[in-house]
């Protein structure tokens, strides 16, 4: 069972949420809360994942990421936003957080993409992504040196890379690509390495600067099916 914590200020935006994970199989909403919340929320349940508000007037997203980051265990966070340009979501996705989801994504769609959060996927719209980059060139100017690390890798990393930012775990990684998850987990870890990050979504952002993905990728990140 994934259990999950859904944080946002607006109580329509939670229980609607909750509705549809609670009637998924194998999902369950073990709280909901707001920012000032969250914090207190997480440590009491232990979730696997954590949806949270990037912007709440109380307490915002980013500190209860900084929170959350701090736990001996944290939980896998996506940011919940209604804007795919949302200034904060790429210092979002810096400290930490595993992707984003916007609040008006499909309900069919939503139970599929915490169950990749929880395995380690990557959940974030290519071409949000792209937009984010563009709307933010001095905070991507420092990726430079990154973009050209990618040329550091095999052409077996670059498939696993792709991958990893289209949102597959290890283990739909490697039915994709006929390996084990543990080679495909030994590949990711050289690309860490060799990128000189420290987060499959930080990977994921120098392979959308490289260029290494299409235009025509889903609006949210895919699972193996």
């Amino acid at each position: 069972m994934i259990r999950v914590v859904v944080v946002d200020d607006e109580a329509l935006v939670r229980s609607g949420f909750e509705l549809i994970l609670n009637a998924s199989d194998g999902i369950q909403v073990v709280a909901t809360a707001e920012g000032a919340q969250a914090a207190d929320a997480i440590r009491r349940e232990h979730p696997d994942v954590v949806l949270l508000d990037i912007r709440m007037p109380d307490v915002d997203g980013l500190t209860v990421l900084r929170e959350i980051q701090t736990l001996p265990e944290p939980p896998t966070v996506a940011m919940l936003t209604t804007f795919d340009t949302d200034e904060y979501i790429l210092t979002a996705l810096r400290s930490g957080a595993a992707g984003f989801l916007l609040k008006d994504t499909e309900p069919e769609q939503l139970a599929q993409l915490v169950r990749t959060l929880a395995a380690g996927g990557v959940v974030m719209s290519p071409k949000a992504s792209r937009a984010l980059l563009r709307g933010h060139p001095g905070a991507g100017t420092p990726q430079d040196a990154g973009v050209a690390r990618v040329h550091l890798l095999s052409d077996r990393e670059r498939d696993v890379l792709v991958l990893i930012a289209e949102g597959l775990s290890n283990a739909d990684i490697g039915t994709r690509i006929h390996l084990s998850a543990g080679t495909v987990k030994d590949h990711v870890s050289s690309i860490l390495t060799k990128l000189r990050v420290s987060s499959r979504v930080q990977a994921a952002l120098l392979a959308e600067r490289a260029g290494l993905l299409s235009d025509d990728g889903a609006d949210t990140a895919r699972s193996n099916g």
